[in-house]
């Protein structure tokens, strides 16, 4: 019986990166909780209103999708609908080709490495350049997000002096801050020479169309003003019903995702310059990608899509400090990836069902989710889901001899007593095929069963006298 995919991955993970991955998000988890804990007086009941404000945005899209047009287009933007990937791709190059466009500048947005947008542009002759500096750094490296707010977080600096140096951006150096400054030369020229700037959106408001955009190096801004068309890229589920909303989810946001008090940019965008402004893109359109996300809404895991790309999840969980994201196979990694990637590739189910496994169900990922999404709950769904299509579980020991077991009182028993074997028998002697593939790459904890029942026989106390 082989091993799952991501079981396979993490068995080759160099030390150095599981190292890397494990003390960053360690660190930045460690700083949220004190963040969160020292700042509110009771965190959990102000997630729990998030949580309340996207579910309630996610189930009225219905109302708050035409809204929010009618409002983007009353700001002077255009707007388009994408129903599929290939669809938002397809808009982004009629946009450029119209305008006879052939460079971009573009900020980080999960929507574009969902949709392959880059690649997509490259292959049409399109150049777009990645500006935030971890992005910039995957697009030179050929190599793939490892995580929603960290792309880089599997790298340490020497390799980034290695990947500048054979760019032709200096010789090596390791400093992070002449790396910064090499990156910052380098990427000034492209913003002015661009015709369109793209960016993401973390909310839009459904009450104004104001697009709240928020980053920590400021590229946004530049791939935005030097620029004279401005596209932005949102997937439905960004919705937000009022302005004042934003007011508890920003401040979320920016404490879960990077530790901080607010994000260092935090931008709003209503539309195109104003004739009265002196700079400015002249064109904003806007383009709302699907791509799977009203089968979601449709299905038994929609809270998923209340997600607001944060990242909390991925810094607890320990399934994702030790496999890293690339594990994951998909541009959502973690906890929020096992759950959303398998949906949004709802025909490649099969493929992806692994994921819903990798998880020990230990519900870090819900209590430290700023919109309290029940993330074990959908884990549980999927995998029932893969269950009931028969999708193959590799490396998954059966539980129907396991069920039997534990249904039959007096087995149960002979076998609790039969397990302290397991403290002196080495593993791969046990005769039972399955579980030896099982634990070739696991330690089996020493076994203590019985004990349980044994504390519980001495504390039972006599039944009190029957009453005369």
């Amino acid at each position: 019986m082989s091993a799952q995919a991501i079981d396979r991955f993490a068995a080759t993970l160099p030390a150095e990166t599981r190292a890397s991955v494990y003390q960053s998000t360690k660190t930045t988890h460690e700083k949220r909780t004190r963040l969160l804990f020292d700042q509110f007086p009771d965190p959990d009941r102000l997630r729990t209103l998030a949580g309340e404000i996207k579910q309630h945005a996610i189930e009225n899209l219905d109302t708050y999708l035409p809204q929010a047009e009618a409002r983007l287009r009353a700001n002077g933007a255009q707007v388009h609908w994408a129903g599929t990937a290939e669809a938002a791709c397809a808009h982004v190059l009629r946009i450029m080709r119209e305008r006879g466009a052939t460079k971009m500048v573009k900020a980080k947005t999960m929507v574009s490495e969902e949709i392959e947008l880059a690649d997509y542009l490259g292959r049409h002759g399109m150049e777009a350049l990645e500006t935030d500096l971890g992005e910039f750094i995957i697009q030179i490296d050929h190599d793939h997000p490892s995580h929603i707010v960290r792309p880089i977080i599997h790298k340490n600096r020497r390799e980034i002096a290695t990947s500048f140096e054979r760019e032709g951006l200096g010789a090596y150096n390791d400093d992070p801050a002449t790396i910064t400054r090499r990156a910052r030369h380098h990427l000034r020229h492209k913003y002015l020479a661009a015709d369109v700037g793209l960016t993401g959106a973390n909310f839009l408001s459904a009450e104004s169309g104001r697009i709240a955009l928020v980053t920590n190096e400021g590229n946004s801004r530049f791939s935005v003003a030097a620029t004279r068309c401005h596209i932005v890229l949102v997937g439905i589920e960004k919705i937000v019903p009022r302005d004042r909303d934003l007011g508890i989810l920003l401040n979320l946001l920016g404490r879960s995702a990077t530790a901080q008090d607010l994000t260092v940019y935090t931008e709003f965008i209503s539309g195109p310059r104003d004739p009265a402004q002196p700079d400015g893109p002249e064109e904003m359109h806007v383009i709302f990608v699907d791509n799977g996300r009203t089968e979601v809404l449709a299905g038994e895991c929609r809270e998923i899509l209340r997600c607001i790309r944060c990242g909390a999840c991925l810094n607890v969980c320990p399934i994702y400090r030790q496999a890293s994201g690339h594990a994951y196979r998909s541009v959502y990694p973690g906890p929020v990836g096992a759950v959303l990637s398998p949906l949004l590739l709802k025909e490649n189910f099969p493929q992806k069902a692994d994921l819903p496994k990798a998880s020990s169900l230990c519900g870090a990922c819900h209590e430290v989710c700023p919109v309290n999404i029940p993330i074990p709950d959908l884990l549980l769904r999927l995998r029932a889901r893969a269950k009931e299509e028969n999708v193959p579980s590799p490396g998954t020991p059966p539980m129907a001899p396991w069920a039997l077991l534990a249904s039959q009182p007096t087995a149960w028993r002979a076998a609790l007593v039969a397990g302290r074997a397991l403290n002196v028998l080495p593993t791969r002697l046990i005769p039972v095929p399955a579980l030896q593939a099982w634990t070739a790459s696991r330690e089996l904890p020493a076994w203590r069963g019985g004990e349980f029942r044994r504390w519980l026989k001495a504390r039972r106390r006599p039944a009190p006298p029957a009453a005369r």
